[in-house]
């Protein structure tokens, strides 16, 4: 296994399982100090707040990543649909859920992909599949695509908490 190789982004790989191990940890962090109605909160109808962000999260691992990767490694070359995140949250009451459920659901999930990713020879982080708007992709890639999915949302979740400090200050 030669998973110290550097990914197409040049990243090592077993650096970027690490980042995508600590993102429970850095979501639990976002929430550690809100009240209930600061995990609700957003400044706008377009923005996710953070509860929406972590059940977003999660969800997207659940019913996203875990089915691709299991796929692609158990069928040659899987069409893999694309996950309808807009869609799913429109549907879904996430500021109605729980934090707690909600984080632990995700953290699971996403340890337990890591965890598979991380037993993979080079030729099987190789296999690939058809994401739906993406193309062919490796599992190597997928998991590229993963972290840059929670550098989009820890991003998010940035700008959120600066707003969030400003709101407490007015």
């Amino acid at each position: 296994m030669t998973q110290h190789a550097p990914t197409a982004e040049g990243v090592n790989f077993t650096t970027l399982l690490k980042f995508l191990n600590e993102t429970p940890d850095k979501l639990k962090s976002f929430a550690a100090e809100l009240g209930s109605a600061e995990i609700r909160w957003s400044s706008s109808p377009d923005e996710f707040s953070v509860l929406e962000n972590i059940c977003h999260l999660r969800d997207l691992e659940l019913q996203g990543y875990g089915p691709r990767i299991r796929r692609i490694l158990a069928e040659p070359a899987p069409a893999l649909a694309d996950f309808d995140g807009a869609r799913v949250a429109a549907e879904s009451n996430y500021n109605s859920e729980q934090l707690d459920a909600a984080m632990l659901s995700f953290e699971t999930a996403r340890r337990e992909n890591v965890e598979i990713l991380r037993t993979l020879s080079d030729g099987k982080l190789n296999r690939t599949g058809t994401l739906e708007g993406v193309g062919s992709v490796t599992l190597r890639r997928l998991a590229e695509l993963m972290r840059e999915h929670d550098e989009g949302h820890l991003d998010d979740l940035r700008v959120l908490s600066e707003r969030l400090r400003q709101a407490r200050e007015e």
